[in-house]
């Protein structure tokens, strides 16, 4: 009964993380239609990237115990595919012309190429340096816990930017409600499984992902409050047209008189 629950919730997780590694489409969409990147950030992709190249591995029976974190492979597998994708799409798109995007993408680059070297110094180590199940877990696993904290902490690089402009236009929501959802779920399927390291990240993760729900429903308000009701859009707008109808039809009778 606890293995079918613990299948079940990682089922559950597979769907979550999906709908959290596919959130990023809108977003690219957007950069692909007015072929600019604008404000928003390369980090969550970057991080996410780091954060299932490791657990791909981390759930391979090199490290674990056969396949008993086969979830763990199937979804972060896909979203090496996913992510490698939109940082692509991200570079292709941040404008040449201008010095600042020219630099910025340098430093997406610079980023980039620690991460693969630090993945395959890890598969390295936890193949040769390591030679049993629980020694490679640990040290996989560990480092897996930081890059999961970073991945499910990188949508608070533009907290900065939300709380100074009141505007959430660059925090997607479903990117921090898929976030909650996600790490909800993988903490379950740790703990179920008896798997700290499984565990311990999405109990950061958890927190993190309330912290940009509240955050986004806090300006959103604002920002719906400013910008007033539909209703009173539409009743200005025809008192406006109205005041116009009547100045012509004035101008008009004028001229005929």
């Amino acid at each position: 009964m606890g293995e079918r629950l613990r299948l079940a919730t990682g089922v559950m997780g597979n769907a979550a993380s999906l709908l959290l590694y596919s959130t990023p489409i809108l977003t690219m969409s957007r950069i692909i239609r007015k072929k600019s990147t604008e404000e928003f950030s390369c980090v969550p992709y970057i991080t996410a990237l780091l954060n299932c190249l490791l657990y791909t591995w981390y759930g391979l029976p090199v490290v674990s115990c056969g396949w008993e974190n086969f979830p763990v492979v199937t979804i972060n597998g896909l979203g090496i595919l996913l992510e490698f994708s939109f940082i692509l799409i991200y570079l292709w798109f941040t404008s040449p012309t201008r010095k600042a995007s020219l630099i910025f993408s340098m430093k997406v680059i610079a980023i980039l190429t620690p991460i693969i070297v630090m993945f395959f110094i890890t598969v390295s180590i936890s193949t040769f340096v390591f030679h049993d199940h629980h020694h490679r877990k640990v040290f996989v696993g560990s480092l897996g816990l930081v890059a999961s904290v970073s991945m499910y902490a990188s949508p608070l690089v533009v907290v900065k930017q939300v709380i100074a402009t009141k505007s959430v236009e660059f925090m997607p929501f479903y990117l921090s409600f898929f976030s909650f959802l996600s790490s909800s779920l993988w903490m379950a399927y740790g703990l179920l499984g008896h798997d700290l390291l499984l565990a311990s990240p999405n109990l950061v993760g958890s927190p993190l992902g309330i912290f940009q729900l509240l955050l986004y429903c806090k300006y959103r308000k604002r920002a719906m409050k400013t910008m007033g009701t539909p209703n009173e859009w539409d009743l200005e707008e025809n008192d406006e047209k109205s005041k116009q109808l009547q100045i012509v039809i004035s101008e008009s009778e004028n001229g005929k008189s």
